[in-house]
C-alpha cells in the first residue's frame, strides 16, 4: 500500500512537472520570443535550409503569442515563411495522393485530388490531361472529365508541354477521342468532329479500328438517323426538287458511314473483329448501291485517302446535265458515291449502325485502360425508296 502511494505521488509529481515546464516554454514572454525568433532565424538562413526546425520555431511563437500588427518578428515569420509552409507541405501531400490515384489507375481519385490540385496550379497541363483522360479509364467518369480535356488541348496548342506523351499530336488525339466519347451519347452528330480530329492526329488512333466503328455508329445515329426521317415524309410522293436533295443529303452521310467502316475493315487485324465489321459493312454498302460490286476495291484504297470531315449540307442541286457528241449525261443528283460509278441510288440501309464486336482494343493514352468493343447491331431499315 505505501509502495502504491509512493509510485502516485511519483506520477503525479512528474506530470505536475511536464504540465509547468510546458506552460514555462508557452508562456509569451520577451525572452522566449526571441530565442524562438532566433531559432527559426538560424535554420531558415541555414544552408541548406532545416525548414521543419524553422517552421517548429516560428509556429511556436505564432501560437503562444497573439497577433500584433506592430511586431514585425510574427508578421515576417507568418507570412513569409509559415503560410508558404503549411501550403506547400499540404501541396506536396495532395500531390503524392495524385501520384498514388494515377500509379493505381484510380480515375476516380485522380478527379477529386486532381481538382484540388488545381486550386494552386491553375495552368498545371499535366493534370489537365490526366483528368481529361479519366474518362477513357473509367465510363462512368466521361461526362465529369471533359471539361478537363478540353483545356488540356486548349494549353497544349497554346504551347504548353504534352507530357506523358511522347509527341503533341499523340496528346491531342488522345484528348478529342476522349471529348468524343464523352459527347457521342448524348449528341452523336456533335461527337463526329471529335472522331475525326482524333483520327487525323499521327498517333496509334490513326490506325484504330475501334475509333472508325465508333465514327461510323456516330454517323447513323446522327445525321443518317435525321436525314432518314426527312426522306420519309417524301415517300409514295412523285419525284421533285425537293425529293432529290433530301436523298442527296441523305445518300451523302451515309457515304461518310460506309467511309469510316472501310477503314475499320482496313485497319483490322483480329479476324473475328473484321468479320463482324464486314457483316456490317456489306449490308450497308449493298443497300446504297444495289451491289457489293466496287467494295473490296473501296477497302483496298480507303487508308490512302483523306478522312473526310462532316458533310456540309447540300441546299441546292447540279443543274440539269446535259449530253455531248460521242458521251454520255454528266454530273450526279448531289449524292456522294462511295466506289461506284454513275448516279445517285437510293440506300435502303439508313438506320443507325452498330459498331463491330472483337477483340480489338484502343490505345487512350497514359493510365486508361482499353475501351470495350460494342457489339455489332444491324442497321435499322428506313421506309425511302428510290426516287
Amino acid at each position: 500500500m505505501r509502495r502504491t502511494i509512493k509510485l502516485f505521488t511519483l506520477t503525479a509529481a512528474i506530470a505536475l512537472f511536464a504540465a509547468s515546464a510546458f506552460a514555462q516554454v508557452k508562456e509569451c514572454n520577451e525572452e522566449n520570443k526571441a530565442a524562438w525568433y532566433q531559432t527559426f532565424l538560424d535554420n531558415f538562413r541555414k544552408e541548406p535550409p532545416q525548414q521543419k526546425i524553422a517552421y517548429d520555431a516560428a509556429k511556436q511563437y505564432l501560437t503562444s503569442c497573439p497577433e500584433d500588427p506592430n511586431d514585425q518578428q510574427y508578421k515576417y515569420m507568418k507570412e513569409k515563411f509559415v503560410i508558404p509552409y503549411e501550403a506547400m507541405q499540404a501541396g506536396a501531400n495532395t500531390g503524392k495522393q495524385f501520384d498514388d490515384a494515377v500509379k493505381s489507375k484510380n480515375y476516380a481519385e485522380q478527379l477529386r485530388v486532381g481538382k484540388q490540385l488545381l486550386v494552386t496550379s491553375p495552368d498545371n497541363t499535366l493534370i489537365y490531361i490526366y483528368l481529361g483522360q479519366a474518362g477513357l479509364g473509367d465510363a462512368a467518369l466521361l461526362g465529369d472529365s471533359a471539361p478537363y480535356a478540353k483545356k488540356a488541348i486548349e494549353l497544349i496548342e497554346g504551347g504548353k508541354p504534352f507530357a506523358p506523351f511522347t509527341s503533341k499530336d499523340q496528346a491531342l488525339a488522345s484528348l478529342n477521342y476522349a471529348l468524343a466519347k464523352a459527347t457521342v451519347k448524348t449528341d452523336p452528330t456533335g461527337a463526329i468532329p471529335y472522331f475525326v480530329k482524333a483520327a487525323k492526329y499521327d498517333s496509334d488512333l490513326k490506325k484504330n479500328p475501334l475509333l472508325y466503328s465508333e465514327l461510323a455508329a456516330a454517323y447513323g445515329e446522327g445525321p443518317v438517323a435525321k436525314l432518314s426521317d426527312d426522306y420519309k415524309k417524301f415517300v409514295g410522293q412523285p419525284e421533285s426538287p425537293e425529293t432529290k436533295l433530301a436523298l442527296a443529303n441523305l445518300n451523302q452521310a451515309i457515304d461518310r458511314q460506309i467511309d469510316a467502316f472501310a477503314r475499320a475493315a482496313a485497319y483490322s487485324t483480329n479476324p473475328a473483329y473484321k468479320k463482324a465489321v464486314m457483316d456490317v459493312l456489306t449490308g450497308l454498302y449493298k443497300d446504297r448501291n444495289q451491289s457489293v460490286s466496287g467494295l473490296d476495291q473501296l477497302i483496298a484504297g480507303i487508308t490512302s485517302k483523306p478522312l473526310p470531315d462532316l458533310p456540309t449540307p447540300i441546299t441546292s442541286l447540279p443543274s440539269t446535265p446535259t449530253t455531248t457528241t460521242g458521251g454520255s449525261p454528266t454530273g450526279n443528283n448531289g449524292a456522294m458515291q462511295s466506289g461506284t460509278t454513275g448516279g445517285p441510288k437510293p440506300a435502303g440501309n439508313s438506320g443507325p449502325a452498330g459498331t463491330a464486336a472483337g477483340t480489338q482494343t484502343t490505345k487512350t493514352g497514359p493510365g486508361a485502360k482499353p475501351a470495350a468493343s460494342p457489339t455489332p447491331k444491324p442497321p435499322r431499315r428506313s421506309n425511302h425508296r428510290r426516287g
